[in-house]
């Protein structure tokens, strides 16, 4: 197919020289590189030997892909050998499956499962009340569980050891950036701390804990504990194969007393128990942190590993839970800082931070005298417990953007929304819901048809509908309307700003300065709120802010300086694991010993997922070898030409006057054929096609309409590949769906444009082609817009339909989210919060 090329470049402007500076004790010189060597500087990986049964313990591949399923099913035992004794009978195929029923099967598992340190119990000794009272935790010790990571011989070229600090040029000068958790301040003070030795360094552990309900009542609980690997890259350490997050422990939950709750002595029984419990699964590591663990290495090379928890990642309950402070209503309810109770809303101002030397001198001061000591804890907020660590929790303790700003401080945001909303009568609330009903669809972002009346309890529905009501409130709440919901939305465009700030996976500097003036605008118009609730009629609005998350956020650049992009320490990823534990306690259990049945069939699970990463390789290796000197370009993942990719073909061409009859019901083609031959003739020459004849089109001219188009493109964000993938169909899943994209019309301008048509036609002697019709959003708007200022919008209009422009695909630069503006004909505006690179590239295209 022959290829149309704008002249201008539709990718992003990328940096041409990086720099990364190692750890001395690494024996690593500064390194420079350009952008392309820097993307694949990845560490050399050896050719992993390959298994010509990687299926073992089973006896054939029939056999373990059969467990596979049947766990992941949650078969039952009747099931297993009903199903068993089918395929013995009339399986004929080229795997064979030996196993004969469920007996078998469990053997099996069991089997694969060996390779694997498993699970034990311990039990917890607490005295309460001179009685001793015995609490059962179940562990899989993280030391074990790291070194089965070291045996991987497919993980085992990812590990990074030795923290640096990374650099990309930004005009003349160098800017930091940061990323991963190897590229933070806290691993290069780590490293700089150990024994001088040659080869010492981190092995990061990143914990995670919390209670979730097994049981549709919630009546049954469980308590499980998530260990990942911070030495991995992020993808791998998020996700869900072998080297992402396992269930490594099991805690007691203490079981609820109405006639004991609220005493401090039944409180500081529920900490004592889980710090004894939680300490069994760091027990081996801790020793292993003074002494090392000598480990070599795929290249070789001899390290001493010294454990360490790097990052202990949870939600609010959790982490006063790790620190031991009293939590929300403690004179100083930071875990991290000594932020006064009534001081938690002002973000203005900051305070000491908590060191492990000041816990201890106070509950050294409380074991000298329980009088003297408790009043001393009691202004640091503390409980009078030791801590039983090896690691600093406070310093451990990360920000997280689930808990502190999705599934709390929205929530919070989202009611006074509604308050607001009912006090404006039922046609706003009408006209709030309708606007949030017809909100345009992005794929993953969740679509809502009601609000007002519905309630959620899934952090990442929060987070999406953030970004849809605020767009929906801009024309109904305005200072006319309602003074209090229009300086609402003022904190909740402030809140949006810092919430994508936060969440990019890669800060500079710059990224690092925009959060904190941000925070210092949200202050502002966080405290502008209350003071406009004070003289407001409404009522139940929120006067007092000062709520524990509402100041979290106070840390979050702290956190990125020291640890890396908030990727590294949210618990979205960990949360995700609760989801098959509930599965397996309502499908594979007869309801007794819960944590005994559910651990074990979790390590069947993990397994397997070693076994199945076996066979992939397996069966790429085996795919490569057929390729041979056919073997793709080097990214293998792309399997197209260029940045996109048509597809949805409809069966049957179309002729170019059939098209351009369309102009009865859509005046976008009107006049096709036309416009076409001057598109043709007008632009094939600027890229590169000698034309000998004005090239004409019969009216039986055939076009292949395709109705979806694969974007990539490279990100802003972190260099990387992303991918948009566009609908342009007058009937998906029923509903007409034609989306926008972000083009490069010239050398100079980019602009927004919504999909019409596309399609594939072929021109004699010159080969096929790929074309758009667009309409684009290029409109003069007449007057600037007040809130678009108030709440940095960008603001965009189409022009009419008949005016409609073909262009090359290559000229698509991105997709694009765009919601219409209802009180004004053809405008839209730029939803610049749907994902990080569309966030930065307006950051960029506003001043335009």
């Amino acid at each position: 197919m022959a290829s149309i090329n704008p002249a201008p470049v539709a990718s992003a402007q990328l940096p041409s020289e990086f720099k990364t500076e190692y750890h001395p004790r690494s024996g690593c010189p500064t390194l420079f590189q350009p952008f392309d060597e820097f993307r694949t500087s990845e560490a050399q990986h050896n050719a992993p030997i390959i298994d010509d049964e990687p299926w073992r313990p089973f006896r054939s591949r029939g056999d373990f892909e059969f467990s596979e399923i049947a766990i992941e099913a949650a078969l039952n035992k009747s099931q297993i050998n009903s199903l068993l004794s089918l395929i013995t009978r009339i399986s004929e195929g080229r795997a064979q499956i030996t196993l004969k029923n469920e007996a078998d099967l469990l053997k099996a598992w069991d089997n694969a499962a060996a390779e694997l340190t498993p699970f034990s119990k311990h039990e917890v000794p607490v005295t309460y009340k001179k009685k001793e009272q015995v609490y059962e935790v179940h562990t899989r010790p993280i030391w074990d569980w790291a070194l089965d990571l070291l045996d991987n011989p497919l993980l085992v070229p990812q590990f990074v050891w030795d923290t640096c600090r990374v650099y990309k040029r930004s005009d003349t000068e160098f800017e930091r950036f940061f990323n991963e958790p190897w590229t933070g301040d806290r691993w290069w003070d780590i490293q700089s701390s150990l024994p001088d030795v040659d080869g010492a360094v981190p092995f990061a552990f990143v914990l995670y804990a919390d209670k979730t309900k097994l049981s549709s009542h919630g009546t049954v609980k469980g308590y499980p504990v998530v260990v990942r690997c911070a030495n991995l890259p992020t993808h791998i350490r998020n996700g869900e194969a072998f080297g992402g997050g396992r269930i490594v422990g099991w805690l007691p939950i203490v079981p609820e007393d109405a006639g004991e709750e609220g005493k401090l002595g039944y409180t500081t029984l529920k900490r004592i128990v889980w710090h004894e419990s939680f300490f069994k699964l760091p027990e081996l590591a801790a020793q292993y942190s003074k002494t090392g663990y000598s480990h070599k290495c795929h290249n070789n090379i001899v390290r001493w590993l010294f454990p360490v928890i790097l990052i202990l990642s949870a939600d609010y309950e959790e982490q006063c839970m790790m620190s031991l402070i009293r939590g929300r209503n403690g004179k100083c309810p930071c875990p991290v800082c000594l932020v006064p109770l009534a001081e938690l809303h002002d973000l203005s101002k900051t305070y000491p931070l908590r060191s492990m030397e000041e816990v201890k001198e106070a509950l050294r001061v409380y074991r000298r005298s329980k009088a003297q000591g408790e009043e001393l804890l009691k202004i640091l907020g503390l409980r009078p417990v030791e801590i039983v660590s090896y690691s600093d929790p406070h310093d451990a303790l990360s920000f997280d953007r689930l808990h502190a700003l999705h599934a709390s401080l929205w929530k919070h945001l989202l009611g006074e929304l509604k308050k607001i909303l009912a006090s404006l009568g039922h046609e706003a609330q009408a006209a709030f819901e309708k606007l949030i009903s017809n909100f345009p669809r992005w794929r993953n972002l969740n679509h809502f048809k009601s609000v007002i009346n519905v309630s959620f309890t899934d952090g990442n529905k929060y987070q999406d509908l953030s970004k849809q009501a605020f767009y929906a409130g801009v024309n109904i709440l305005t200072s006319r309307a309602s003074q209090e919901g229009h300086q609402l939305l003022c904190v909740i465009s402030t809140y949006l700003q810092l919430d994508s700030l936060i969440g990019l996976d890669v800060h500079t500097e710059g990224t690092l300065a925009a959060i904190e003036a941000e925070l210092l605008v949200f202050d502002m118009e966080l405290k502008a709120y209350i003071t406009c609730v004070e003289s407001s009629d409404i009522e139940k609005l929120k006067l007092d802010w000062d709520f524990l998350k509402t100041h979290l956020w106070k840390h979050v650049v702290r956190d990125i300086r020291r640890k890396g992009a908030a990727c590294n320490y949210s618990t979205r990823p960990n949360e995700k694991l609760h989801s098959p534990l509930k599965d397996t306690y309502h499908d594979r259990m007869n309801r007794k010993d819960v944590a005994t049945q559910i651990l074990h069939v979790d390590h069947h699970k993990f397994s397997l997922m070693l076994l199945r990463e076996r066979v992939d390789m397996v069966n790429e290796h085996n795919r490569l070898q057929v390729l041979g000197d056919d073997l793709p370009d080097e990214d293998v993942d792309v399997t197209f030409n260029g940045h996109v990719k048509m597809g949805a073909p409809i069966q049957h061409p179309s002729s170019i006057l059939d098209l351009e009859n369309c102009s009865s019901v859509d005046w976008a083609f009107q006049a096709f054929r036309r416009k076409f031959t001057e598109f043709i003739n007008r632009s094939l020459p600027t890229y590169g096609h000698q034309l000998t004849n004005w090239i004409t089109f019969p009216a039986d001219y055939q076009i292949h309409e395709y109705r979806y188009l694969k974007v990539n493109y490279e990100s802003m964000v972190d260099w990387k590949q992303a991918t948009d993938h566009l609908r342009c169909n007058p009937q998906f899943h029923g509903l007409p769906w034609f989306d926008h994209a972000l083009i490069q019309l010239t050398v100079d301008e980019t602009i927004f444009v919504r999909l019409i048509f596309l399609f594939r036609c072929c021109i004699s002697n010159l080969g096929s082609f790929e074309f758009a019709l667009v309409q684009p959003y290029t409109a003069r708007i007449n007057s600037a817009r007040r809130t678009d200022h108030f709440f940095k919008l960008t603001r965009v209009k189409a022009i009419p339909r008949a005016s409609s422009i073909f262009i090359p695909l290559n000229s698509f630069i991105r997709g694009a989210l765009l919601v219409p503006n209802p009180d004004y004909q053809d405008e839209y505006l730029v939803v610049d919060h749907i994902d990080s690179d569309m966030f930065l590239r307006m950051k960029a295209w506003a001043p335009q």
